[in-house]
């Protein structure tokens, strides 16, 4: 419950994309093939939110992965999607632009 509160606040630690890079992590950009083309983070993975469920056997578990979008939206539900299928690493890292700044 503290920890609840703590995330609609703002009190809870903020994520350390750049270290999670430094340590590893992927990149899945959730967009579709044609948003991904217009634009992206270089050397992340394009799996769009519509196929992800059909294409889990591509990302690794071992690995922390930061999913990425447009807006932050459909990176929250690809964040779910993967927790839901025992990935235990997995951040989301709102839209790609925004992203690509904090890991520079």
């Amino acid at each position: 419950m503290i920890g609840l509160i703590k995330r609609l606040f703002g009190s809870a630690p903020k994520t350390d994309f750049k270290e999670l890079m430094q340590n590893g992590a992927v990149i899945l950009d959730v967009r579709t093939d044609g948003e991904y083309k217009s634009g992206h983070i270089k050397g992340s993975v394009n799996i769009p939110l519509q196929v992800l469920g059909n294409h889990i056997s591509r990302l690794k578990k071992d690995k922390p992965i930061i999913t990425c979008c447009a807006s932050g939206m459909r990176s929250a539900s690809a964040r779910n999607i993967l927790l839901s299928k025992g990935f235990t690493e997995v951040y989301n890292g709102g839209g790609w632009s925004g992203l690509q700044s904090k890991i520079m």
